[in-house]
């Protein structure tokens, strides 16, 4: 005659531990996405991802010119309202350590940072900026 075999782990404690695994599971996928969600990141991404990307205030004149300078070239940049964003002054704390300026604009074409306004304009004046836009 057969006979089972016990267990010598209660059912129990196998139930709390697949809950205590499960759990954990969900809580290092969780700091995964929040991860790569940090303004770095956020940074990072516009940055590289888009052809044309400025950090921006919405009522900031010299931000206001730089989006003028794109409009009249009819490109469209992704543009990041810092003072729109709960995280804006983190991303100027980024830009800081990135090119050294906290100002606003911040002007990235292809992944190359250009500078504020000022530059921007130098850009346009000496010919470099359509340069900038035809790479890819």
């Amino acid at each position: 005659m057969l006979t089972k075999a016990k267990s010598s782990i209660p059912v129990s404690f196998l139930r709390i531990g697949v809950v205590i695994a499960i759990w954990f599971s969900f809580f290092i996928a969780q700091n995964k996405t929040l991860a790569s969600n940090s303004p770095s990141a956020f940074v990072q991404s516009a940055i590289y991802s888009n052809k044309i990307t400025i950090f921006s205030k919405s009522y900031c004149p010299y931000s206001l010119c730089a989006k003028r300078i794109f409009r009249e070239r009819h490109e469209q940049p992704f543009v990041v309202e810092l003072d729109q964003r709960a995280d804006g002054y983190e991303i100027q704390n980024i830009l800081l350590d990135l090119v050294g300026r906290r100002t606003v604009p911040q002007v990235f074409i292809n992944g190359k940072h250009v500078g504020g306004c000022d530059d921007l304009e130098d850009a346009v004046e000496k010919g470099q900026l359509q340069k900038l836009l035809s790479q890819d």
